[in-house]
């Protein structure tokens, strides 16, 4: 699914201002956050306060104000790299505008603590700060922090398995550190995040939790659960395994209200705004499943590493396309769709997601 067309009817409104004035990092208290509510704070591209660090110049700087080093690189210049500050400067302000039009739901937790930082992995020597989110390539971008984090111990990011990649004692995140650490880090660090088309998201989840016979821990904690809730008639097989979970079954499971008053969903179908608190916590930075290898690279460039240091490419064949999405809703009724439409509604505005083709919303 492509991001919707609100990007290319925002591009000439964009282009007249990204050049003077972009968008700056909110100072947070963790406990007393600033509201979006409010005008926001705007840095300009050529006169970015950011101290630098160690004598060189932070990914913030190279963002908001790239060096002469950095024009020259391109050709020609100032046309791809302003094409290129126009789209992140885009997505910035989606992001922002989202979180204002729908303040009330957006921002019901005013406060967050650092359980709700979790996900934000850092990186000290490059100054980052990296959301995770499961389903949007994940996997790999860790094996890149653990590179980038690793002062030599790691050269080439596949060369880490995957299952090392998730070992949580392997990456630091800023729930990790002290307030006054955190604050310092969310104002200085450079803060990215990567997103994608919500429902295709949330077919890979369902297609790797509950449909790969190994992951047994997911079908005991969560299948079993489904089965006794969704299915009438379920067998003693299928209650004690929970490994047949059906689509509708997940979806229904989903919207169910009593789902969403026991627990918070695992991370590997909640939403990116519930993980990564975009409303909360300014991201200078937001990269689109779609467009991967290149906003990586980006990344990795503003970081100083872009010359030995790439996103790893590879044609995955299990990849769940948005062919296979439509396929997947097929059978989810109307109802269905509507209710589960409104649990990641904010993940398709926030993010310039249009509405699937496929659904039958009521």
């Amino acid at each position: 699914m492509k991001p919707g067309l609100l990007e290319v009817m925002r591009m000439n409104r964009i282009c007249r201002m990204v050049l003077a004035t972009c968008l700056g990092s909110f100072i947070l208290v963790i406990f007393y956050f600033q509201s979006m509510l409010h005008p926001v704070m705007r840095r300009n591209p050529f006169g970015v306060d950011i101290c630098c660090r160690k004598g060189s110049r932070s990914p913030l700087q190279e963002l908001y104000n790239p060096t002469q080093r950095s024009l020259e690189r391109v050709s020609p210049p100032w046309l791809e790299l302003s094409n290129t500050a126009v789209l992140h400067q885009m997505r910035r302000d989606q992001v922002t505008d989202t979180c204002r039009a729908n303040s009330a739901v957006s921002r019901k937790r005013r406060v967050l603590t650092p359980n709700d930082l979790k996900h934000l992995v850092v990186d000290e020597d490059h100054e980052l700060i990296y959301c995770y989110v499961p389903k949007v390539a994940c996997t790999n971008w860790k094996r890149l922090m653990m590179v980038l984090t690793g002062r030599g111990k790691y050269s080439d990011p596949m060369e880490i398995p995957a299952n090392e990649a998730h070992v949580s004692a392997n990456l630091k995140t800023l729930n990790q550190y002290s307030i006054p650490e955190i604050n310092h880090r969310l104002k200085s660090y450079m803060k990215f995040l990567f997103v994608r088309e919500p429902f295709e998201r949330l077919v890979s989840a369902y297609r790797n939790k509950f449909t790969q016979k190994y992951n047994t821990s997911f079908h005991k904690r969560y299948g079993t659960k489904i089965i006794k809730r969704q299915r009438k008639n379920a067998t003693q097989e299928a209650l004690r395994k929970g490994d047949d979970v059906k689509f509708e079954e997940f979806v229904a499971y989903l919207i169910d209200p009593h789902t969403q008053r026991e627990e918070p969903f695992n991370e590997h179908w909640q939403t990116v705004y519930s993980l990564c608190h975009p409303c909360h916590i300014h991201y200078d930075l937001v990269g689109k499943y779609e467009t991967l290898e290149e906003d990586s690279n980006y990344v990795l460039q503003l970081a100083g590493v872009g010359s030995y240091l790439k996103f790893p490419t590879y044609a995955k064949s299990t990849r769940t396309t948005d062919e296979m999405t439509t396929e997947f809703f097929q059978n989810i009724s109307s109802e269905h769709q509507t209710q589960l439409y409104e649990v990641y509604k904010l993940d398709f505005l926030m993010f310039n997601y249009s509405v699937p083709s496929y659904l039958k919303l009521e």
